[in-house]
């Protein structure tokens, strides 16, 4: 089989001391790294995966021992009990993922909140609008809820794929989750709902 990458789970904040450890035992790694700020520290580098890192070693020249006892390690990620390789593609995607949020300075920032209405703008979705749900810390993804051929459907995507809608003086004031008024002309017994548009 080779030499093949595994995924590493680590105790809580011992990434970067396994992946020494390793790198000293002339284990090749990748630990993913990103920009972040932190309150009292400031500018500082974050793991991308908390508490995963990824290891390059031969599993049937030498088994798990290559990594096994290294402290601050938890356990190789595995598939009953044989640990799961990782695609050098997968790999390759993910350091070019992970360069291209370190030129744009972090993962972008977003001052959503549940319920806003926002449209989508990039990707197959480019041009819906939708209702952000969260989460409320910035993220690479975010779940919103999409109307799509009459229903209301969650959806996950790019924090970077998403903007607040332009103001549009003439649109209707219908949304998502107002949707039980919509198309409705009287407001019972008979009485019209008059609109407020003078266009």
């Amino acid at each position: 089989m080779g030499l093949r990458w595994y995924a590493l789970h680590t105790q809580p904040y011992r990434e970067a001391q396994v992946a020494d450890l390793l790198t000293s035992r002339g284990v090749a790694i990748f630990l993913p790294m990103i920009p972040a700020h932190h309150r009292r520290l400031g500018a500082v580098q974050r793991p991308l995966f908390p508490s995963y890192l990824f290891a390059q070693f031969d599993v049937e020249a030498s088994g798990l021992a290559t990594v096994q006892w290294t402290p601050g390690l938890n356990y190789v990620v595995a598939l009953g009990d044989r640990p799961v390789p990782i695609p050098d593609e997968v790999i390759v995607a993910l350091q070019e993922r992970v360069r291209a949020i370190c030129a744009q300075g972090g993962i972008p920032m977003h001052h959503f909140r549940p319920g806003d209405r926002v449209v989508i703008t990039g990707g197959p979705l480019r041009g819906l609008e939708a209702v952000f749900q969260g989460p409320m810390r910035p993220s690479e993804r975010v779940r919103l809820l999409v109307e799509f051929l009459g229903q209301i459907a969650p959806v996950e995507v790019s924090i970077a794929d998403v903007a607040a809608p332009r103001a549009r003086p003439d649109a209707d004031a219908a949304s998502l989750d107002d949707r039980s008024t919509r198309g409705r002309r009287t407001r019972g017994k008979g009485r019209r709902i008059r609109s407020t548009r003078t266009s």
